[in-house]
């Protein structure tokens, strides 16, 4: 009787897909259409990020103080009135998720479906679940500790989260701006950017290290602890997804991770004030 070798898990099996390196012409395009997408999507972010926080810096030396006297407001109210708010939210989130619409569209190719290719389906959501939630705990709660440190050792600037209890829309548009961030910062780091620098010839930990770096600038505005944590989150995020070939486990962490932040986060300001 023969015996059938056992089926791996698939997170040791599956790998980032691998494009054909581009040549020619083709590099060029290639190196015009990422500039441009990140002209329009994090890499815009990322550079007003990095102004937010020599602001913030400029402004501690003018009134010699901490930087962590400073702070920023995560999903800040677009208007006074609940209707007009709501309204600008959305439309907010909506246009974020449509920039998320053209990465894919551009990774989209004759014959390859691209969300497949990137691993953002539900072929296997429970397993990709299951990743998600134990990256919470290798990612989130370091970054818990991380973001305290900062705090008390005033180089991380003071978040200030949205009051639950602002409106009745609150919580809802909270859950949506969660799943706007992972769907962003995942599918553009790294579904997208794997891609394409992968296609001018660039190597994995090259790749790994440069889209770690940019997230880092894309948080810069937190001030330094947020830096060095999301840089590290790129990092371990980048090898899942050249380990795993899936960016739906990392949305699903990411989403989860500022549910907690942008929900919980308030609950615990309230009860530890002088550190949140």
């Amino acid at each position: 009787m023969t015996t059938l070798p056992a089926r791996e898990p698939f997170w040791r099996t599956v790998r980032a897909f691998d494009p054909p390196r581009a040549t020619g012409f083709e590099r060029s395009r290639v190196r015009w259409e990422i500039w441009l997408v990140l002209a329009v999507t994090v890499g815009k972010s990322a550079l007003y990020s990095v102004l937010s926080f020599i602001r913030t810096l400029q402004r501690s030396l003018q009134e010699n103080q901490a930087i962590s006297s400073q702070q920023t407001q995560l999903n800040p109210a677009r208007d006074a009135e609940a209707l007009w708010d709501a309204l600008y939210q959305l439309l907010d989130i909506f246009f974020s998720l449509a920039l998320v619409a053209l990465v894919v569209y551009l990774l989209w190719e004759p014959g390859m479906n691209a969300l497949r290719r990137i691993g953002l389906d539900f072929r296997r959501f429970g397993g990709d679940l299951g990743l998600g939630v134990a990256l919470i705990a290798i990612i989130g709660i370091p970054g818990i500790a991380l973001y305290v440190a900062g705090r008390l050792a005033g180089i991380t600037v003071g978040v200030v989260a949205s009051p639950l209890d602002a409106a009745w829309y609150t919580v809802p548009l909270l859950l949506l701006s969660a799943a706007r961030a992972g769907l962003t910062e995942e599918v553009i780091f790294l579904g997208y950017l794997f891609d394409r620098l992968r296609r001018l010839g660039w190597g994995w930990w090259s790749i790994i290290l440069a889209t770690a770096a940019l997230r880092g600038a894309y948080h810069a505005y937190q001030g330094v602890g947020s830096v060095v944590g999301n840089f590290a989150m790129g990092v371990v995020f980048g090898w899942c997804y050249r380990r795993w070939g899936r960016v739906m486990p990392l949305v699903i962490a990411h989403t989860l991770i500022d549910v907690f932040a942008f929900v919980g986060y308030p609950l615990v300001a309230s009860l530890w004030p002088g550190i949140f």
